[in-house]
């Protein structure tokens, strides 16, 4: 972001959150809501808009929404350290638990949520297990960036949670929609519907939203070390990129909330009962995440970096994917769209959260936050 958080460690005198954030980014969940209030009166108040953001799309995603979240994404790559990567992939460790977040606990536990949570409510149920299937390769960039998060580590970690989605997504939707139902006598997942998600369209969106803005990050470091160094290259040229990915973060808000503003404020009382499941699946991926890698040992940036990119989806995904196979109009929407609504806001605050709970974790030897 902004430079987004003073590199400074924690000390006695840290206790404010926004005191350890820069002026741009310590009101980052203001310019949030303002975002999504805009988005939402934009999709109410103008007739045809959500059609016309819709008119052209990438991978399946509305072409505005592609752009803010390239735009969102390339400032935050182009801080990574790359010749600093191996030390990250050397850490089976790191990557195993991450992997068994994401891929094991993340999916069952929204299968476990939703049909508790919304047992008479099968579209929305659905909606919701198509959500936690599709793990975050993009805004958990921006959530660990302002937390201190290890940048190197997050990076690897969306890129394996890239790979796992490509070929284990479409699968993974098949056996908690279809099979698992079925083997816990809830019945046989035929009024949910399967997925049929090509492999391909999945790669596809990966290497869209993943891949260039990942390329360009990395040839803006190589290229503006070899020129000018890397002490010009972090003090010069990344404060000056940096706040694109705030304003790439607003605009895709707006456009998202505008695409689907007039849904969610026509059914409030659907959006609620939506909102239960996510709020606690949310408080429970973070939660247990930084629980357990506190227990692990993980010093505090590689443990914010795994817990965030546990907690947070690829709603992007989700919405394209329920919208391609139950239709625009469905309940399965719905639930996709609602995700954003609740995970944006609660991701916002546990940023703070994560900022003050770093005091109970050991620092990284020769690492500042």
């Amino acid at each position: 972001m902004s430079n987004t958080v003073r590199e400074a460690p924690v000390g006695p005198g840290d206790a404010a959150v926004v005191g350890r954030l820069s002026t741009l980014d310590r009101f980052l969940p203001v310019w949030i809501l303002l975002a999504m209030v805009a988005g939402l009166l934009l999709g109410r108040l103008v007739p045809g808009l959500d059609d016309a953001l819709a008119a052209v799309e990438v991978g399946s995603v509305s072409l505005p929404i592609a752009v803010g979240l390239l735009v969102m994404m390339y400032p935050v790559l182009a801080k990574v350290r790359y010749d600093e990567l191996g030390h990250v992939t050397a850490d089976r460790r790191l990557l195993l638990t991450s992997v068994a977040l994401n891929w094991l606990v993340g999916p069952a536990l929204m299968f476990a949520l939703a049909w508790l949570m919304l047992p008479d409510l099968p579209a929305y149920r659905t909606g919701l297990i198509v959500v936690g299937l599709a793990r975050c390769i993009a805004m958990v960039l921006i959530w660990n960036d302002l937390a201190c998060g290890d940048r190197e580590a997050a990076a690897i970690l969306v890129a394996v949670n890239a790979l796992f989605q490509i070929v284990a997504f479409a699968a993974l939707g098949w056996f908690y929609l279809e099979v698992l139902p079925g083997w816990l006598g809830l019945g046989d997942g035929s009024a949910a519907g399967g997925l049929d998600v090509s492999v391909w369209e999945i790669a596809g969106s990966v290497l869209v939203f993943l891949g260039i803005p990942l390329a360009a990050g990395f040839l803006t470091r190589a290229l503006g070390e070899r020129a000018r160094g890397r002490e010009w290259y972090e003090t010069r040229l990344l404060p000056r990129i940096g706040p694109a990915a705030l304003w790439g973060l607003l605009f895709t808000i707006v456009v998202l909330f505008a695409l689907q503003g007039e849904t969610i404020t026509a059914r409030p009382a659907d959006v609620a009962r939506i909102a239960l499941p996510l709020l606690a699946y949310f408080a429970l991926m973070w939660g247990g995440s930084m629980l357990l890698t506190r227990a692990l040992g993980f010093d505090y940036q590689r443990a914010t970096a795994v817990s965030f990119t546990a907690a947070g989806n690829n709603f992007e995904l989700a919405i394209a994917v329920a919208i391609g196979v139950f239709g625009v109009a469905s309940g399965q929407a719905l639930a996709g769209v609602v995700g954003p609504l609740i995970e944006v806001p609660v991701l916002v605050g546990l940023v703070h959260v994560s900022l003050w709970a770093r005091r109970f974790f050991t620092p990284a030897p020769g690492r500042t936050a």
